[in-house]
């Protein structure tokens, strides 16, 4: 193997330029293989002049530097892409077009680096075009199968416990409710551990519909005790008892509808019920940009280096992982088989509620 492609999917997460630099490094220097950055996802695929040789010099130092050189399209989905045809907007599967970029780099191989989403592409490439891929997990939400950790979630985490540690000194000061709204679609992982870790009095998640009144219950009991300002954290994909996640924008063929709102309607909701002043605090992307976490540039850098080896033995069609403390792989399928979600009877939020942490 001569030649290797790597691109990177999905939303930008910390961590990404370590596993670049971890891929090009182990691949030049173990296998004397030249990688070719594809950049913006699969986007790159369809355009081939959006493509670069990386070589030694290109990621010297790219460890500790948020973000991916490569950039990151969230509107890459080669099977399901808008265009315009006779001066109409339709969706066109444009996969093949893919299999030809491809080709015009002369790969043999290619690493893609993403979550649930872009690995699934590669995943119908590898099967309707037989392209020889290899997967490295990657997600803030740690919601992908296959492995225990993403990378990039270590770093979301950190940050969102730091927000509530700042929120915490002006709640009490000004004795209210303060409501932070975090990332999590439909994963409660980032909310749960930043809420656990950050003294939080009530963590609402997408896998645990939340009553609104058990929540207010927190509240007046903290108040009765003298305990005069509440803590309360939510995902973004947190919904109540028989409603609906809230959207900020719709999807449609090619999109993913945003979520957002749900903070506010918490928050305001609170303040009606309580009489207490609340306010609200949504970290977004806050929660996905900076430098990595020690523990995500060492996570990136070891699943960057077992994706190049694994190339290199032309072990294609699964994806690195971490199990415990070790780097494995698994089948791309069982990666994406089934969903990671939080355990509403597990032990972390057995854990919580034994803290006197309350979910609605």
């Amino acid at each position: 193997m001569k030649r290797l492609g790597l691109l990177t999917g999905g939303g930008d997460a910390p961590g990404l330029n370590a596993v670049i630099r971890a891929v090009v490094k182990t691949a030049a220097g173990e296998y004397d293989t030249e990688i070719i950055g594809i950049e913006d996802g699969y986007d790159g695929l369809l355009l081939p002049d959006k493509a670069r040789r990386l070589t030694l010099e290109a990621v010297r130092g790219l460890q500790a530097r948020g973000g991916t050189i490569l950039g990151a399209a969230n509107r890459g989905n080669p099977f399901a892409r808008k265009v315009i045809r006779d001066g109409q907007e339709v969706v066109e599967d444009l996969s093949d077009q893919v299999e030809h970029g491809y080709k015009q780099l002369q790969l043999d191989g290619l690493i893609v680096v993403g979550g649930d989403g872009t690995l699934r592409i590669a995943h119908e490439l590898e099967e309707r075009y037989h392209l020889p891929i290899v997967g490295v997990p990657k997600t803030i939400d740690n919601d992908l199968g296959g492995t225990d950790v993403t990378f990039g979630f270590d770093t979301a985490f950190g940050t969102a416990t730091e927000a509530l540690d700042r929120l915490h000194t002006t709640a009490e000061s000004h004795h209210r409710v303060m409501v932070l709204e975090l990332m999590g679609r439909d994963a409660g992982f980032i909310a749960l551990h930043a809420g656990v870790a950050g003294d939080a009095d009530a963590i609402l998640i997408p896998e645990i519909p939340f009553d609104i009144e058990v929540v207010c219950a927190k509240v007046r009991e903290r108040e009765a005790a003298g305990r005069r300002f509440s803590i309360v954290v939510v995902s973004e994909g947190a919904r109540p008892a028989g409603g609906s996640q809230i959207y900020r924008t719709a999807g449609d063929a090619v999109f993913t509808p945003r979520l957002g709102g749900i903070g506010q309607q918490v928050g305001a909701a609170l303040e009606q019920l309580t009489g207490k002043e609340t306010r609200v605090t949504v970290l977004g992307h806050l929660q996905r940009g900076g430098s990595p976490s020690a523990f995500d540039r060492w996570l990136a850098t070891r699943f960057g280096a077992a994706a190049a080896r694994l190339a290199a033995e032309g072990r294609w069609g699964r994806m690195v992982g971490l199990r415990g403390q070790a780097i494995v792989d698994v089948p791309l399928t069982e990666a994406i088989a089934v969903a990671k979600r939080v355990d509403p009877e597990g032990e972390a939020i057995c854990t919580a509620r034994g803290l006197g942490i309350v979910f609605g």
